[in-house]
């Protein structure tokens, strides 16, 4: 049991919109480490990469201190100065992490239905000034994976997978984070969580190497690794690098996490496709989820469609009855202050815009109760009930 919440005694006057899953394991786990005396990197970072490396099928792991570390560690480390595809349907982390590392963002279409981009959406925006593409999976779905490859490897671009919202999905039966590079989230809202920080997935040894020491000041190996050598006091620079770290007190929280990762997301699935069922029961307007064939959902958000110009209301009314629904992600990157200065007079992103206005991202989390759940619901009907444009 989470030592955070019960499923017979939370109170359901208020429900948030993500309670982390913490157990008696990540605190003894967590304890452990700082007894170690190993507060930055340490051995429970190695198990963790081990681990998470088994579970993507990639078979290089770094532990950082955030997503956006990793995006930046992937562009990085290939020298991308140029043009990266992505999505404007994004948290803005994404697009953040191509300009901070000197590329420059050109963002592209999503199918509405399944709000992820396609083969078709990033092949309208690649340029002969293209040198990747970052897809974004979202909420929890992969994007149909097989045509995009297919896209970037004719076209020779570095394909990234910003798979912050989706771990432990597949595609095809295939891990995400393991087409391209992959960037993972460990945030309190995700499917497991450090609290603060990230993951880095890659095949390429060289690709591993570059990375880890952009990731740790320049130098190429980490400082358990130097303890165990015969001068331990030489750290010497191959490059101008970063501390996107993870300390080894977070790694045993995400090693103990990633373990359970199958209970807690076939918890969300559960919740989810309750979800689906009482919805599709009460109101004909509101557009549930769509899963596309092949692909696996472990929904880290769970969002509705309503009409765009209900939707403010709603969401307004839902909040004051204490329900902590939110919206991913409205504006649009291409809608924000910064970005809208450096607008792109190629950007047309119709299916962004009308998307961005009209969802709702309702409460889930693994130790959600049907309780809460029923509390969720009944605010919504009622919102929908009595708002009016």
């Amino acid at each position: 049991m989470a030592v955070n919440s019960s499923r017979d005694t939370v109170d359901v006057q208020h429900v948030p919109l993500c309670r982390p899953s913490i157990t008696e394991t990540e605190i003894a786990a967590a304890t452990e480490a700082m007894r170690s005396g190993w507060l930055a990197h340490g051995a429970f970072n190695q198990r963790f990469e081990e681990a998470f490396s088994q579970l993507t099928g990639a078979p290089h792991a770094i532990s950082l201190n955030s997503c956006t570390s990793a995006l930046e560690l992937a562009l990085k480390a290939h020298g991308i100065g140029g043009e990266v595809v992505t999505p404007s349907f994004t948290w803005v982390a994404t697009a953040n992490a191509i300009v901070t590392s000197g590329a420059t963002p050109h963002f592209c279409e999503i199918d509405p239905a399944t709000r992820n981009v396609t083969a078709e959406t990033v092949a309208a925006a690649i340029t002969p000034r293209t040198e990747a593409v970052i897809v974004v999976h979202y909420g929890g779905q992969p994007c149909q994976m097989d045509g995009i490859v297919e896209l970037c490897s004719r076209h020779g671009l570095l394909l990234i997978e910003d798979s912050a919202e989706t771990l432990g999905a597949t595609w095809q039966e295939r891990s995400v984070g393991s087409f391209g590079i992959g960037c993972f989230s460990f945030f309190p809202t995700k499917n497991i969580t450090t609290g603060e920080g990230g993951m880095f997935t890659c095949f390429d040894a060289g690709t591993e190497q570059r990375a880890r020491a952009i990731a740790s000041h320049g130098i190429a190996s980490t400082t358990l690794a130097r303890e165990r050598a015969e001068r331990p006091w030489l750290r010497a620079a191959e490059r101008a690098g970063h501390n996107y770290r993870l300390s080894n007190v977070l790694a045993a929280i995400g090693f103990e996490q990633l373990k359970r990762l199958p209970e807690m997301n076939r918890r969300r699935c559960e919740l989810a496709e309750r979800y689906d069922q009482r919805i599709a029961e009460f109101d004909a307007m509101v557009e549930t989820p769509a899963v596309a064939p092949g692909a696996t959902h472990v929904y880290q958000t769970y969002s509705v469609r309503i009409p765009a110009n209900r939707r403010d209301g709603v969401l307004a009314r839902m909040r004051r009855e204490g329900i902590g629904a939110s919206v991913h992600f409205d504006p649009p990157v291409h809608k924000q202050p910064y970005y809208l200065s450096r607008r792109d007079p190629r950007t047309d992103l119709q299916a962004t815009e009308s998307l961005c206005s009209s969802l709702i991202s309702l409460p889930l989390f693994p130790e959600m109760t049907l309780q809460e759940q029923d509390r969720v619901l009944d605010s919504l009907h009622g919102a929908l009930t009595r708002v009016v444009t």
